[in-house]
């Protein structure tokens, strides 16, 4: 009979963790992990930003923010997140590069673990000619 108990209690106590909903240590949870320029002009506004909060119960440090290349450049809060309160990132792309952007940002933090992961996202067209005078062809032949 003491076994038995004794096996139960034993079995209980190593299944709850399995279970448990607590919460511990922080937790960077986003808005979005899509950071999505749409169809933008060559030269346009290049800052976009990305919200996120701390969903944990202890401060969240951000240890290091890189892009896939230098074309984006993030900008993180570099004092710790308390728990609840929430912060941005913000992402700077060199919009005079024409094409697809497909891009991403890694997150380092104190939460350990596998870094997060940002997409950046667009395309990058040419500027759209406004109607104007046409444009003269002229040499130094033309009279």
């Amino acid at each position: 009979m003491k076994l038995t108990g004794f096996i139960a209690l034993l079995a209980a106590l190593l299944v709850y963790p399995l279970y448990s909903d607590a919460q511990t240590g922080p937790q960077m949870t986003f808005e979005s992990t899509t950071v999505d320029y749409g169809e933008i002009e060559r030269g346009s506004e290049r800052i976009r930003t990305v919200s996120f909060t701390n969903t944990g119960d202890e401060p969240l440090v951000i240890t290091n923010a890189r892009g896939s290349c230098g074309c984006t450049v993030p900008d993180y809060p570099r004092d710790p997140i308390q728990p609840g309160e929430s912060a941005e990132f913000s992402v700077n792309y060199d919009t005079n590069r024409m094409g697809n952007i497909n891009r991403t940002i890694r997150i380092t933090t104190n939460e350990g673990g596998d870094p997060h992961v940002l997409m950046v996202r667009g395309r990058v067209v040419e500027k759209k000619e406004g109607e104007s005078l046409p444009k003269k062809n002229s040499n130094i032949f033309d009279n």
